[in-house]
């Protein structure tokens, strides 16, 4: 789907009339979704895509016998709390609910209305749920990540660029994976030679201020780790890596095919198709509280070697033996 024909059905899905909430079989069901990522970004086309790919292979229509209301924020607290109350007001059966700062809006607007989200780092550490096995409220979905995946983040650097001693992690401290994240790279970097030096990423211009100041010195790299502020800021992370010639690992697929050196994560756009899952077991009768929040199930590691070779580094044998996808 062209990015101009995505935005057209956005809107048009948007724009629907509200509809009752359906109670018999035969009548148009209703999924609300809020994410916070901007409607123009490619990387929100594939999730929707995959989403209503899923849905449809479990025998959903959209438009026939379901209507789908999306609602983008982008990474504005104050929009995702609008959003979510918009939501609220057209009586979904079911909310599709992606990152940390939407599920935090969205359990604000409703206590009721079924959830299902993606993308969350720590769905119990934050409250959302009672527990992974047994969530307990109006709320399960898919985790994206332990915390712990930061210590390899930082030892994929090291594997790739030996040189490297000083490391500048780009986190965002207003959710509670930032520092968590942070703190599991912190705990490897003295067996790994590294010292770290912690950067908020909510800021664009705080971002370009901190690792221009951070590239002054000799030996440096990047780490990357998951949020919606680096994923949003992710064109000028990968425009200042390349700028000031810096290593760097981040946290999933896209950042490398945008241009950036490897990363490793979970596999952002299948979290998607399997949450059409839940979303047709919630529609069928079930509750979210009975259905355990999973773990993701497909990792990736990218590697993108022209920006190998523009920063003179040539990535191990071990490492694109292991490598899901290539980038010549």
């Amino acid at each position: 789907m062209r990015r101009r024909e995505f935005i057209s059905f956005l809107g048009g899905a948007t724009a629907w009339p509200i509809a009752a909430h359906a109670q018999q079989g035969g009548q148009m069901r209703r999924i609300g979704v809020l994410m916070a990522i901007s409607a123009d970004d490619a990387e929100a086309q594939a999730r929707i895509a995959a989403f209503v790919q899923g849905l449809q292979q479990l025998g959903w229509t959209v438009g026939k016998d379901v209507r789908v209301d999306y609602r983008l924020a982008g990474i504005n607290a104050d929009t995702l709390r609008k959003y979510a109350a918009e939501l609220v007001t057209v009586a979904p059966d079911v909310i599709l609910v992606q990152s940390s700062p939407a599920l935090a809006a969205m359990l604000q607007a409703t206590r009721t209305i079924p959830i299902v989200f993606a993308l969350i780092a720590d769905p119990v550490g934050a409250g959302y749920v009672d527990s992974l096995a047994h969530p307990g409220g109006n709320a399960t979905g898919f985790t994206v990540f332990e915390y712990s995946i930061g210590g390899k983040w930082l030892e994929l650097l090291k594997e790739i660029a030996p040189h490297i001693t000083r490391v500048a992690v780009l986190r965002e401290l207003a959710v509670a994976a930032g520092p968590a994240q942070f703190s599991a790279a912190q705990t490897v970097a003295p067996s790994l030679s590294m010292e770290l030096r912690p950067v908020d990423a909510r800021d664009a211009d705080e971002i370009e201020r901190a690792i221009k100041a951070f590239a002054r010195g000799a030996n440096g790299g990047l780490l990357v780790t998951g949020s919606s502020a680096t994923t949003s800021h992710r064109k000028l992370i990968i425009g200042l890596a390349a700028q000031y010639r810096l290593p760097a690992v981040y946290f999933t697929r896209f950042f490398v095919t945008a241009g950036g050196l490897i990363s490793y994560g979970a596999d952002y756009v299948d979290q998607f198709r399997r949450a059409a899952g839940y979303v047709d077991r919630i529609l069928k009768g079930e509750k979210p509280a009975d259905l355990p929040v999973q773990a993701p199930t497909k990792y990736e590691l990218v590697v993108n070697l022209k920006t190998a070779k523009a920063l003179g580094l040539t990535i191990p044998q071990s490492v694109l033996t292991r490598a899901d996808e290539v980038i010549e």
